[in-house]
Parts: structure tokens; sequence; C-alpha cells
């Protein structure tokens, strides 16, 4: 065997981190790294939460995993919590975004089945998706470079572009079930879909009996401001796909809906050996304390305010490196001139951490509770990065 054992699936950077103190990254030697990545919009509270190290390590020491084939109080805790700050009524936890989504193509599926309609299975996704790396979810992004080498595309999924989201009920058929979107698209590109399309999608789902299938894996979970990014649209899904946020860090996610979207999920039909177990739920329950505190969400928005107000100046300075700055609260995204990946390198040597995404764009995934000192800082960084990469694309030119 030569080099790593690892599956050679990852272009990782030349980097490990030994711990992690609020919004920022350590590694053994000592370098600190300010963290507006965030494990990919995972980290919502930082690194070391106090509340969230108390709930993880007081469960850890009674209980770590009983299955599914007992009650968990710790899951009908969070699902009611869950089901009165959102639009739903029932909750299936599961250990990933992947794996939320999964829950919530079958569930719209069995929705129709249930109601004597097993044809109705044909689902409306938008392109630049990403829903994850299951071979269903890949097939519901509908981006070739996932799908390429796994053999045919699972059927049942219609793309249309995101340019033409007007045009969107031209496609819906007899078998059409549901459509489902983000409402900013992360991996795509931090492009949120304006509320008016949204309020469209609502109406065109009611006319034609169909259901409204949200992923807010990223997007939820105070990322943009609001709990759930559709808030901001005032319209309600009928099943709602949720993760990395809602775990701090420890793998888990959910899939929401309300009773009668989720009537035809009876025993049998779904399940998970390790989805909901004591120590997830205990940190899920943890996170809810934090970001459902009054007052949390409005300095999520006013530090979004913040950040956006200096990205606006490194913008208006570096015209030639930045064409636009995007996104809502905490999920913003900076649209490059200049290749996203020599940003997100240059960025990296001043010791910000970001992410790219498609369309060319760098996304800033900074904690929740990020503090105005961390975001001077990470626009100090960027304007630095930016003085740099202005010069080498002047030079080139």
């Amino acid at each position: 065997m030569s080099g790593s054992a690892l599956f050679n699936t990852f272009a990782r950077a030349p980097l490990s981190f030994d711990h992690g103190e609020g919004s920022w990254l350590v590694t053994p030697g000592g370098q600190r790294f300010l963290d507006f990545a965030g494990g990919i919009a995972v980290n919502s509270l930082g690194h070391g939460h106090p509340h969230l190290v108390a709930a993880l390590t007081e469960q850890a020491a009674k209980l770590w995993h009983v299955s599914n084939l007992y009650e968990v109080p710790g899951q009908s805790r969070l699902a009611e919590r869950l089901a009165e700050a959102s639009f739903a009524d029932k909750a299936f936890f599961t250990n990933s975004g992947a794996e939320a989504i999964e829950c919530a193509i079958k569930t719209a599926r069995r929705y129709h089945f249930a109601k004597g309609h097993p044809e109705r299975y044909r689902i409306i996704t938008i392109e630049g998706a990403f829903h994850g790396r299951t071979l269903a979810t890949i097939a519901a992004g509908g981006q070739p470079k996932y799908i390429e080498g796994f053999g045919p595309k699972v059927e049942g999924f219609d793309q249309i572009a995101y340019a033409d989201l007007d045009k969107i009920e031209e496609m819906v058929t007899p078998e059409t079930a549901a459509i489902m979107m983000e409402p900013v698209q992360g991996e795509g590109g931090i492009r949120p879909v304006p509320a008016a399309t949204m309020r469209k999608l609502r109406e065109i789902c009611d006319s034609h009996s169909m259901l409204l299938v949200l992923d807010e894996i990223q997007c939820g979970i105070g990322r943009t401001g609001k709990l759930f990014a559709h808030e901001w649209s005032g319209i309600k899904p009928d099943i709602m796909a949720i993760a990395k946020g809602i775990g701090g860090g420890f793998p888990m996610g959910a899939c929401l809906a309300t009773e009668e979207a989720a009537a035809g999920m009876v025993p049998g039909t779904h399940g998970t050996t390790f989805g909901g177990n004591p120590l997830a739920m205990a940190v899920g329950n943890a996170v809810l304390d934090v970001v459902l505190e009054e007052g949390f969400l409005d300095e999520v928005q006013r530090k979004a305010l913040l950040l956006k107000q200096g990205l606006a100046s490194v913008l208006d300075e570096y015209s030639a490196v930045f064409e636009e700055v995007r996104g809502e609260g905490l999920m913003l995204g900076l649209k490059c001139r200049v290749p996203n990946t020599a940003v997100n390198a240059a960025l990296r040597d001043q010791n910000l951490l970001t992410a790219p995404a498609g369309d060319n764009v760098v996304r800033l995934l900074p904690p929740l509770n990020v503090s105005d000192d961390d975001i001077r800082v990470a626009i100090d960084a960027i304007r630095a990065a930016a003085t740099g990469l202005a010069e080498d694309a002047a030079g080139a030119a």
C-alpha cells in the first residue's frame, strides 16, 4: 500500500487542527485560524461552546445508544420544540442531511401512494442544487460531476434551470408529486430564491395538489437571521430537511413534516439505527436552547449587516477581484472575478478559512455567535488577500 489508507475522495488543504475556541481553530503548533467556513455551515455556535460541551458530556456519562426499538425521551422533546417553532407537526431524526433528504423524498412519494396515486412519484428540482451524496440525492441534485460513473441515474427527478423558475409550472405532469428546492442554494453559489418566487411555488403546489419540500440543511437553524430561511417569504412547506447547524458539530439531521404530509409514513416504511440517538438529541436540544433565546436571531441579523457592510467596502475597493456580495444573514458569498480556488487559498494564507462554492463563489459561514471584533478581523484578512490577488491580476494583464 502506498500513500494514505484513506479513500482519495477529498482534495484536502494541508492543515489539521488540535482544538477550537469560539470562532477560532488552533493547529497543533499553535497557529490560529479564524473559521468562517464553519465545517460548511455546521458549527453554528462555533467551537467548544460550553453549553453544548456540557450537554454532550453529561449525556455521554449516562447513555449513548439504545436504538429506536424503545422510546428516546430526548427525541420527543426535540421534536416537540422543533414543531412548536416551525410549520411542522412531525419529525424523523437522521444522522446526516443526505438521510434527511432521503426521508423527505420517501415521505413525499408515500403521501401520494397512500392517497391512491402511486403514479405520482416524480419530483421537480432546481439545477445547481446540492441535496447530498447518496444515489437518490445526487439524482435529485442533477449535477453531472456527481452522477458520472455510478451507473443509471435514479429515476423520478426533473430539473429546471435556476433562471427558468418562472416557467416551473410548465414542467408539472400527472406524475409530479412535489417540488423540492433550497430557499438559498449553498453549494450552488449562495443563490437566494426571491420571496415572490417562493410564494409562487407554494401556490403551484397547492393548485396541483403537490407537496413543497424544502432543503434547509445549510440555510436553516438561524443561518439567515430567521430560524428557517423560508420564513422570509412568509410561506410554509409541507416537508423540510434540516441538518448541519442543528447539531452544532455533532452529526444529526431531521425530516420535518405536517401531519398530513407524514400520514403515509407508518411503522415499517422507514427506519434508522443511529438516527435520534441520545447523544445527538442532547446536543440538538442544547443548540435550540441558545438559538431560540430571546434576541439571538436579532443579533444574527445585526452581525450580518456589519459583515455585509464590510464586504461591500472591500468590493468597492477591489472590483477587479470581487464582483458581487450575495446571501442572507450569516450565509454570505463573494462572487469572484478571479478563480474562487485562488481566493480561498489567499484567504487561508491570511489565516481566514472560507468555503468555495459553485458559480465561482467563496462562502462565508461564520458561527451565528461570532463577535463584532472577529468580523472586523475577517474583513481585514479579506482586504489583505484581495490586495495580493489584485496585484497578481494586474501583473497577468
